[in-house]
């Protein structure tokens, strides 16, 4: 398989967006408590995801089941990783950017 090591970065990688994620989605919730983070998405539409969350998480899963779903080779393969990585990236960003926020 020619792309095998290229799929278990992005699982090792979609890893680290869960365990983040969890962290946040802790973060948010006290936010929340506190009377703040009054907001209905993360991501809009144009960002890629069909998820509509104020959590992380459920954007997570949404990866995860694509990672199950990308095609192992063929015409399919390019635009499916594509697509991945971007959304992967974006959260990963986003991950990055409201942990060093909410310091």
């Amino acid at each position: 398989m020619p792309h095998s090591h290229l799929i278990e970065q992005l699982k090792e990688n979609l890893q680290l967006a869960y365990r983040q994620a969890i962290d946040a989605d802790a973060k948010l919730d006290e936010l929340k408590k506190a009377g703040h983070g009054k907001f209905t998405t993360i991501f809009t539409q144009d960002e890629g995801f069909t998820s509509r969350s104020n959590r992380f998480g459920p954007y997570v899963q949404e990866l995860a089941d694509e990672m199950t779903k990308l095609p192992r080779q063929g015409d399919g393969l390019a635009p499916a990783l594509e697509s991945f990585v971007r959304k992967l990236g974006v959260l990963l960003q986003t991950l990055q950017a409201f942990k060093s926020q909410a310091k």
